[in-house]
This record gives structure tokens, sequence and C-alpha cells, in this order.
């Protein structure tokens, strides 16, 4: 292919439109012997006279008359592409479908008032909802989902991230359980026997390394996929669940909170907090709909996230 010079393009829009060597200039910015030499340039590229003289002004050939329509509408596609994008987005007309890849914890947990929040300002926006993979941003990448949110793990590096709310683990056991009759002390709770919920199946918790320091260690004896198996084994049986505190719903306060009989308590060794995060792709960092989005994901999340 030829170099095509789209500046010519423009240039012709305007001398189309002035009639007018010097008043093209003008308009561009160039000097009168320039703006000369590109009408030169142009009548060679399409092969005809386009201004010709009358007089003392320039006349279109029939040529550059059945051009104009076509140049003015050609050079202005152009200006919109290479012009920022408008920065206003019409919200109540916005028909789109976003995919948000999450865990069943906070699907249960914040699903309900982002859907509400979405629908009362987009009511023809629509949520999709897909279960959380292992870590891998490919989904990201290829647009799959807009996005991700969960506990920062592996990633690609572009990927861009915003902390949503932060999190920490608690304790979990039946109503009326011995462990409750006294302040659960390190000792009283290694002793117990334990449920623990892991995605991969890995047996020890969070938890197990500060218990380790104080020389305990706890028997685990069952490994469930969910948070919400670990807490109705606990809720029928002895065995002690390990959740965060956000999976218990949101209680204003979590020291001995009765939730559908299962009494939760503060840990009696210290655990690393749990900082929940929404990851999208970079190439939709502009996108007003997804900006949007993020922006409504962000203020749900803040709002029904109790006080840590």
């Amino acid at each position: 292919m030829e170099k095509l010079d789209f500046n010519l393009l423009l240039a012709l829009d305007v001398l189309l439109a002035e009639g007018s060597v010097t008043g093209a200039a003008r308009r561009l910015g160039l000097s009168s012997s320039a703006m000369s030499r590109t009408l030169m340039r142009l009548r060679s590229a399409i092969g005809d006279p386009l201004l010709v003289r009358a007089g003392r002004g320039l006349v279109p050939t029939p040529r550059a008359a059945e051009l104009r329509d076509q140049v003015h509408e050609l050079t202005h596609g152009i200006r919109t592409v290479l012009s920022p994008q408008n920065r206003h987005l019409d919200v109540d007309s916005l028909d789109r479908t976003f995919a948000i890849c999450a865990n069943e914890g906070f699907v249960e947990l914040f699903s309900a008032k982002l859907i509400a929040a979405v629908m009362n300002e987009a009511p023809h926006a629509r949520l999709r909802f897909a279960p959380k993979p292992e870590k891998d941003a490919r989904p990201l990448r290829e647009g799959l989902i807009d996005i991700e949110i969960g506990v920062l793990g592996v990633s690609a590096p572009e990927v861009r991230t915003q902390l949503l709310f932060r999190d920490h683990f608690v304790g979990v056991a039946r109503s009326g359980h011995p462990l409750l009759s006294a302040p659960v002390s390190a000792e009283a709770y290694a002793a117990c026997k334990h449920v623990v919920a892991s995605r991969k199946g890995d047996f020890n918790g969070p938890v197990d390394d500060a218990l380790a320091e104080l020389g305990l260690s706890r028997a685990i004896v069952a490994v469930v996929p969910s948070f919400r198996d670990a807490m109705r084994i606990a809720h029928q049986s002895n065995l002690v669940a390990l959740v965060p505190r956000l999976s218990l719903g949101s209680a204003s306060t979590i020291a001995e909170t009765c939730t559908e009989g299962l009494v939760s308590f503060e840990l009696p060794v210290r655990t690393s907090e749990i900082a929940i995060s929404a990851m999208w792709h970079p190439r939709m960092q502009a996108d007003l709909a997804h900006r949007w989005l993020r922006n409504i994901v962000m203020a749900v999340c803040r709002e029904a996230a109790p006080p840590h």
C-alpha cells in the first residue's frame, strides 16, 4: 500500500470550505506558500485541479464540488476517532451486561445490594455473577469478565486493583458448645476439634502458624470447600470452624453474636487481615461504563461491610 497522508484530507476539507489558499492557510496556521504546495500535492494525488482561478478568486472544479460533502464527513470522522472520548455517560439508557467474578460468600453478602444499586441508576443494565476460578488473569485479559473480586494473589502484572474492604477471621461454634463456657484461651481453642474451609483442600489454615508460635496445634478432622459448609457442620456438631467475619452477615458487633444457632468469638491468637480487592484489566480503565460499575461496587462494599 502507498503511504497515505491524512493531513492532506484535512487540508482538502479546509480548502474546499474556504475556496481560498490564503483563507485555508490562516485556518490551518500555515503560510500561504506552504498551503499552495499542499494544494499542488492534492492535485497530483487526486488527478484534478480542484480549485482554479476565476478572476481574483478560486472556484471548485466539478470533481471538487462532488468531493466536498464526502471529504467533510471523512474528516469529521477522523477528528472524532482521534479526539478524547465524550466524558458523559448516559447511565439511564445504558444497555450492557457486566460480568463479575466472585466467590459464593461475596455473592451471598453483596449481590442483592449491588443489583439494587445498578438497577436504581441503570435500569437496562444487567449483572452476571461468574464463579471464581483459581488465580488466572486470562478471563480479565480476554474480556470474559469485567471485574474479579477477591484476595490478591498471583496475577498478571498489568491488572489494576482497588481495595474494597478488609476482614479478619473469627471462630464459630454451636450455641452451648463447651468452649464457650469461659473466655476462649489459645489452649482451650487448640484442644477442640476443627473443620476447615479450603477450595484447595488444605488442612492448615491461617491460625495454625500463630498457634505453633505458642507451642500449640489443633486437630483438623474435616476440610470442606466453602465457609458456609464449615458453619453448617459447626452448627450440627462439636467441631469449631474458622470463617471470615463478614461471612456471618452484617452484625454490628462480633463477640458472642448468635447467628442461626452459631456463636462467633474472637480468636485467642492474632491472624493476618483479609484484604478484598476489585481487579480489572487496564484496557477497561478509561471505559466510562466500566468506571461507573467500579464506583458502584466500591460504594456498595463500603456501605455494606460493617466496621472492622
